[in-house]
């Protein structure tokens, strides 16, 4: 079983402050699942705007975070780095369904499980707790692209 620190986790992730979404790996086995801790902090920028009086994590970021750790699961199966040549997208988003807010102080733990991986496209099924509840889940598809 692999786990990653924050260095681990910013060699492996081409994303940065304020788009970071993942702080630590605390499960990886390759080819197989991922268990990612984001820690929800109030000094994220988006709590200024979502909601103000009620900060919400929002959904979209919920699902970024779920896609960094499946681009993190990808990079250790494959032993690579992400590649300065490439972008990273979204294809698809599947049965996406958020169950419970997400809000400052709370620890996001992320379980991807990886359905197939060929060509350069991944699909994942994707869990969001906090604690043992259940956030958001979804299935995500992801692409690696050649720069224009």
């Amino acid at each position: 079983m692999i786990e990653m620190d924050i260095q681990a986790v910013l060699e492996h992730l081409p994303q940065r402050y304020p788009f970071l979404m993942v702080d630590r790996v605390r499960e990886l086995e390759p080819g197989k699942r991922i268990v990612a801790i984001k820690n929800v902090s109030a000094n994220e920028p988006h709590f200024a705007g979502h909601f103000p009086g009620r900060p919400i994590m929002p959904g979209v970021l919920i699902l970024e975070a779920m896609a960094q750790a499946a681009g993190l699961l990808v990079f250790r199966t494959e032993g690579t780095k992400p590649r300065a040549d490439a972008v990273y997208y979204y294809v698809g988003i599947d049965n996406a369904r958020f169950k419970k807010p997400v809000v400052p102080g709370d620890v996001l733990e992320l379980e991807v499980e990886m359905e197939r991986f060929m060509r350069g496209i991944g699909k994942f099924k994707c869990v969001a707790r906090v604690g043992a509840e259940t956030v958001a889940e979804a299935t995500i598809l992801c692409a690696m692209k050649p720069k224009d």
